[in-house]
């Protein structure tokens, strides 16, 4: 009786394991380096983060207030938080009172200094649509008012952009 037997090759020869072994780790190597390197060059995420909050919160703030209100508007000058206080904003009643605003260094409502966030700076500007550039034609003189609030940080700064209408009136 004849007895045919096969063999089957299985797994593999220490030569192929190590040329694997050469081109994964040159794969992962190559890979690592990419992230090491978009790490580095990437902006501080708390930092960014922070500015994010900031602006965010002090555009809702002044989109929140009523469009105009009949009376005398604050006279904002840069002030530092901490030291020189800046206007309680508990006093603003309209969004142009928010015109100018700019402090050095981050003050909640009241014009108290927010710990942690001495090295940040934040200025609000509030513009008529009479004298915006763009083309908002057909929208009476005053009907729209563009608020921007700008946070800087050492060399970053982050700009938001908001627009309050006059639709009550």
């Amino acid at each position: 009786m004849y007895i045919r037997t096969t063999r089957f090759q299985a797994g593999f020869t220490l030569l192929e394991l190590i040329i694997a072994m050469v081109i994964i780790s040159v794969g992962v190597t190559g890979v690592l380096a990419a992230l090491d390197t978009s790490v580095k060059a990437s902006a501080d995420p708390l930092v960014s983060k922070q500015m994010l909050a900031v602006a965010e919160e002090l555009l809702e703030e002044t989109l929140l207030r009523p469009y105009a209100v009949v009376g005398v508007a604050p006279v904002n000058a840069p002030a530092s938080c901490g030291g020189f206080s800046p206007p309680a904003r508990t006093t603003f009643d309209d969004v142009s009172d928010y015109h100018n605003y700019e402090t050095t260094g981050i003050c909640d409502i009241d014009g108290a200094a927010v710990a942690g966030l001495a090295a940040y700076g934040v200025k609000v500007t509030v513009v008529a649509n009479g004298a915006i550039a763009t083309d908002l034609t057909g929208l009476p003189a005053g009907a729209v008012k563009k608020i921007t609030v700008l946070v800087t940080h050492g060399s970053q700064s982050l700009s938001l952009i908001g627009w309050r209408s006059d639709y009550a009136s």
